[in-house]
């Protein structure tokens, strides 16, 4: 499948709901689901009842559109969620929110996670005083998120810096707003995840 380069709030109006994809713009009248509600597409005067198969479709399609992840990626990190110990549901959900780019956009570096992939395939961002530039890198306990050092004297550096203050951190991670390094304090929870989608019908949707 070939990675999506349209409009990014089309797919929140085919989710029904805000998917957050577009950072702060989701939070000001233009937000395109404000603006028009309804599912992109053909209007229909008819009324069509969505299936238990469509249902299940709609919230896998919710939490790949969230995090910006490709379908063969996707059922690769359903797979592993499967391998684990526990429930498959939570443990997907606690892996997506291990991601990379998932963390930097956590942490406030950036106001979406496709702005937050960027910075990550760029080389902008080290792990453990380590440059990765591999969004789907899984963090673990105790790791710190620093900026590369000529990143870190860039204009987009320097604004952060002086907007960083207002950015709210999860609790499973701590940031020093002084010099912006970021740690994971602990494992995340499912609960952490603040999912738009239902881990549950995913579950469904890959168990037929």
């Amino acid at each position: 499948m070939a990675t999506y380069i349209g409009p990014s709030c089309r797919l929140c109006r085919r989710s029904g709901d805000k998917l957050m994809l577009k950072g702060g713009r989701c939070y000001s009248p233009k937000c395109g689901v404000d603006k028009r509600p309804k599912p992109p597409g053909q209007a229909s005067t008819q009324r069509r009842r969505i299936s238990d198969r469509g249902t299940q479709l709609r919230e896998k399609q919710k939490a790949r559109y969230s995090y910006g992840i490709m379908e063969t990626q996707f059922k690769r990190m359903f797979r592993e969620a499967e391998r684990q110990p526990g429930v498959s549901g939570d443990n997907l959900m606690v892996l997506l929110e291990r991601r990379l780019d998932n963390v930097v956009y956590r942490l406030g570096f950036a106001d979406s996670r496709s702005q937050a992939r960027q910075l990550v395939q760029h080389g902008h961002i080290k792990v453990n005083e380590h440059a990765t530039n591999i969004p789907s890198f899984l963090v673990r306990e105790g790791d710190t998120i620093t900026w590369v050092e000529t990143s870190a004297k860039s204009v987009y550096y320097k604004d952060l810096a002086q907007t960083i203050a207002s950015k709210v951190v999860p609790n499973w991670l701590s940031l020093d707003r002084q010099i912006l390094i970021g740690k994971v304090v602990s494992v995340p929870t499912p609960e952490d995840a603040e999912s738009k989608f239902d881990a549950k019908s995913i579950v469904e949707y890959y168990s037929r």
